[in-house]
């Protein structure tokens, strides 16, 4: 710790005032959350078979406040203390981005996180709630190194790489997105350094970040996957593409078993390198995820 009363994160410039906005703490928290898988749930029932089969956190995804063109608005907060209440895991809930009033009050009921959730509808289309201003961490999407890291500068202690939105199933989205990550730091981490200014230009990311990014061979949070994740050989192929864990949708409990599908996602998650592991879980699926399959329009030639 300095002397002038910052701490700095991975031995890098990014600073921040411990006393409001102790960063590096938050950051620190998030990774207890690394090797999991964290369940979208409506309800309470649905929050404890996610606890039972051994996810790490679960999200309340359920927005039941709709306006004129359907806007999605923040968790109902009455549902999220009742998970809490009934759950000991870690509960996350969504706010709009750029909303910070919403999160101020998440974080008045006491979440373990906020997840400022581009699924919902957009209340600031400029800017980003400047998350060094809560006490509790921040995840927020991203499809991008760049998007990526500029979250991170406003504050977030966790990257979601975001595919698709609608509840299809369809995992070609975040795999692209996550391969595009993933392949921006790898060509980073072979760059001189003199070349680290122009790149961090070209993908409009602070540069101090991007140097981070290129020391360490990683994002310098911790980045799951989300979007389409609905079997466990999707959710191993996203640790093995190199993510640190996986967000699962609430449409896995619309199965028979809905306990036995999210325990497989979870052993997969843990065991991703372990085909034993894979084959034994993904038994018995095929059939189950059918209604999932795309529509012939979704699918490219």
């Amino acid at each position: 710790m300095a002397e002038d009363g910052t701490v700095t994160l991975y031995n890098t410039t990014v600073i921040t005032d411990p006393k409001h906005n102790p960063y590096s703490f938050k950051v620190g928290v998030a990774q207890t959350l690394r090797g999991g898988a964290i369940l979208h749930v409506s309800t309470v029932e649905q929050a404890k078979i996610a606890e039972r089969a051994g996810a790490c956190a679960v999200v309340v995804s359920e927005s039941p406040s709709r306006g004129a063109g359907g806007i999605l608005r923040m968790t109902d907060p009455s549902l999220v203390k009742d998970i809490k209440r009934a759950v000991s895991i870690p509960v996350l809930a969504r706010a709009r981005v750029g909303h910070f009033v919403e999160a101020q009050i998440l974080e008045a009921i006491g979440v373990d996180y906020v997840d400022e959730s581009e699924a919902l509808a957009v209340a600031d289309e400029q800017n980003h709630i400047n998350k060094h201003n809560f006490r509790c961490p921040f995840i927020c999407g991203a499809r991008n190194l760049g998007e990526a890291l500029r979250r991170v500068r406003e504050g977030a202690a966790m990257v979601r790489t975001q595919g698709d939105l609608t509840g299809s199933g369809n995992v070609a989205e975040v795999v692209k997105n996550v391969r595009s990550v993933m392949g921006d730091i790898r060509i980073l981490t072979n760059m001189d350094d003199d070349e680290v200014f122009a790149f961090s230009k070209k993908i409009e990311a602070p540069y101090d970040l991007v140097a981070q990014t290129k020391q360490m061979g990683r994002l310098p949070v911790v980045h799951f996957a989300a979007g389409g994740i609905v079997t466990p050989a999707d959710a191993a192929l996203m640790m093995q593409l190199g993510c640190d864990g996986v967000f699962v949708g609430s449409e896995i409990f619309q199965f028979e078993d809905p306990y036995k599908r999210v325990r497989g996602i979870v052993q997969a998650v843990r065991h991703y390198n372990d085909l034993h592991v894979l084959v034994e879980t993904s038994c018995g699926l095929t059939r189950a995820m059918a209604d999932l399959n795309l529509n012939g329009d979704r699918i490219e030639d």
